[in-house]
């Protein structure tokens, strides 16, 4: 087996699939994807890549498939998708997931597209190697009961990132004990013959565990807070989003094209196309917020603004002061929640969802309410005229 060393997990040990999969382009691109985007804006260690990530997603589902009563060949699929779930992925992950989002209908975890792909590096390996290249992309969509082990409430995703993450940030919030987390895991349901059905059965963590879910939860609030969702990113990514939506409408450049850039390819592209934004974005040189304010101070309306009234309150906003129509920028964030909190538990003997068996779950979820912020920003010469009139278009009651 080959190894590989990993700053968090020490030696990754490679099935031969996966060492195979490892060389593919599609997997070596993740070596130019940056897992937190523009939060290294504000932590400037924090340069850890997907690639990284994915080694170590691969890692922890390996170590939980050994407390699974799984065939091998179901076990084989598992670790493929664990290790390709993120090739799906555009230049700076999840801050351009919006845009190829509107534009092609499909999230990063619907790999189906590069299954297809004319080249077709990836289907050939998993092939080759007996495995279905379609059953692997099911699994990395979350899909067949084990799915949820790559893509779920208690997947081995998610635990990676947060070690990973709070690791490379510098930050303690996110540490958790995966060892216990992988190790409790347990598939339930069972077929007649008594043998785990992979497609029907459900992922929980065994007895005496509720602490160990609720600590997920609190690692991943606390990383929301600190990390995930510092103004600073929001703000970055805000402008990415906006220069990446210019990108595309103002050249030839087609959405597959763009959805196979690295973070390095975008930056340039941004730079030569929409320099006003995309030199901004690199030297670090960001709007500054004119509107920051709370749940409790925006309309429903507002709060569940889409793409389309999000761009219309920004075009208004900027017309009302005879400003450039890319000054402004509204960011309205999705409703707060907690998707850890479906998480299932075995409490006495009985499944239980960790939202009823844990009375740390409601506070934690208060605490995402009050952490929400809606966020209008511009250049730092307009913040005053921008926030009287951007409280006015989205009708803000109070806050600053």
């Amino acid at each position: 087996m080959k190894a590989i060393k990993d700053s968090v997990h020490g030696h990754v040990r490679l099935d031969p699939v996966a060492a195979d999969l490892l060389e593919t382009p599609a997997f070596q691109r993740l070596r130019h994807i940056k897992q937190l985007s523009t939060v290294r804006l504000v932590f400037p260690s924090a340069n850890h890549t997907r690639f990284e990530h994915s080694l170590g997603v691969y890692h922890l589902a390996t170590r939980a498939l050994r407390g699974l009563a799984l065939d091998d060949d179901t076990a084989a699929h598992v670790r493929a998708a664990a290790l390709l779930h993120d090739i799906g992925h555009g230049p700076y992950g999840h801050q351009t997931e919006g845009i190829i989002h509107r534009e092609t209908g499909a999230d990063h975890d619907d790999i189906g597209w590069l299954i297809t792909d004319p080249d077709r590096e990836v289907t050939q390996v998993l092939e080759a190697n007996g495995l279905n290249p379609d059953r692997v992309a099911s699994l990395v969509a979350g899909e067949g009961g084990v799915g949820a082990l790559v893509s779920g409430e208690l997947d081995v995703d998610r635990m990676d990132y947060l070690v990973r993450d709070a690791h490379h940030t510098g930050v303690p919030y996110g540490s958790v004990d995966v060892g216990r987390l992988v190790n409790e895991l347990r598939l339930l349901g069972g077929t007649p013959t008594g043998t785990t059905s992979a497609d029907t059965a459900d992922l929980v963590l065994a007895e005496g565990n509720v602490a160990t879910a609720e600590s997920l939860l609190v690692a991943r609030s606390l990383m929301n807070a600190v990390v995930y969702r510092h103004h600073v990113s929001r703000v970055a990514g805000a402008m990415l989003e906006r220069a990446c939506e210019r990108l595309l409408a103002s050249t030839d450049r087609s959405i597959r094209e763009f959805r196979r850039m690295a973070d390095h390819d975008l930056l340039v592209a941004l730079g030569e196309s929409v320099p006003e934004l995309g030199r901004r974005i690199e030297r670090r040189d960001l709007y500054k917020r004119a509107v920051w304010v709370g749940l409790g101070d925006v309309p429903a309306g507002t709060v569940d603004a889409g793409h389309a009234e999000e761009r219309a309150a920004e075009r208004e906003i900027a017309e009302r002061l005879g400003l450039d129509a890319h000054a402004v920028i509204v960011d309205v964030p999705k409703r707060p929640g907690l998707k850890e909190a479906a998480s299932t538990v075995i409490v006495d003997g009985v499944p239980q969802r960790l939202e009823d068996a844990s009375e740390l779950v409601s506070a934690l979820r208060a605490a995402e309410r009050r952490r929400w912020r809606l966020g209008v920003y511009c250049p730092g010469e307009h913040v005053d005229a921008v926030h009287e009139v951007a409280r006015e278009v989205l009708g803000i009651r109070g806050g600053r």
